[in-house]
């Protein structure tokens, strides 16, 4: 049954038995002799923790800056103070020198940013409740994207939501990439 779901949902299918989106990860990392650092704002740590739950972690998690004051992504993470004024703290720009800064700071091979709104308030037209910013620093570069979760959905399910999804893109980049 297991190899027919995986034949059926490709790269979907994450893991099996006990396996949680962190433990993956960090098992990819392993095998590819890598490491991973974090920056994260509005998921408060929660990053972190996904990964601090799984043993061995240390093996390949070297740490983790939860930035979530603009003058900690300025000095722990040397985000510029013109892209935070000219982007705002949810944009890509910002997310993408979070994890560049994260992974020159812990001198990792990965890093992972998150940005985003996850209410009640501080919504705008333009950057509505449910907004993540996520970006991947890795061997070749650094991209960002945007997820909009949905302003119906409260605090702890977006921020549950934007751990699992920073998770998964870095586990389909490290699966995609060999």
């Amino acid at each position: 049954i297991e190899r027919e779901l995986r034949q059926r949902t490709g790269f979907k299918c994450f893991g099996a038995d006990r396996e949680s989106m962190a433990s993956v990860v960090l098992d990819l990392l392993k095998k590819r002799k890598q490491t991973l650092a974090i920056a994260e704002s509005c998921t408060g740590g929660g990053v972190c923790a996904a990964l601090t739950a799984v043993p061995n972690a240390s093996d390949v998690f070297l740490g983790g800056v939860v930035a979530y004051s603009n003058s900690i992504k300025n000095k722990v993470l040397d985000v510029s103070t013109q892209v935070l004024e000219e982007n705002g703290a949810v944009s890509g720009p910002v997310v993408e020198a979070m994890a560049t800064g994260a992974k020159s700071l812990l001198k990792a091979d990965w890093a992972i940013a998150i940005s985003g709104l996850a209410g009640p308030g501080g919504g705008t037209p333009s950057k509505p409740i449910g907004l993540v910013q996520f970006a991947i620093a890795g061997p070749k570069g650094c991209n960002s994207e945007p997820v909009y979760f949905g302003s119906h959905r409260n605090r702890a399910d977006i921020q549950q939501l934007s751990v699992l999804n920073a998770l998964d893109r870095l586990r389909l980049l490290l699966v995609t990439q060999g």
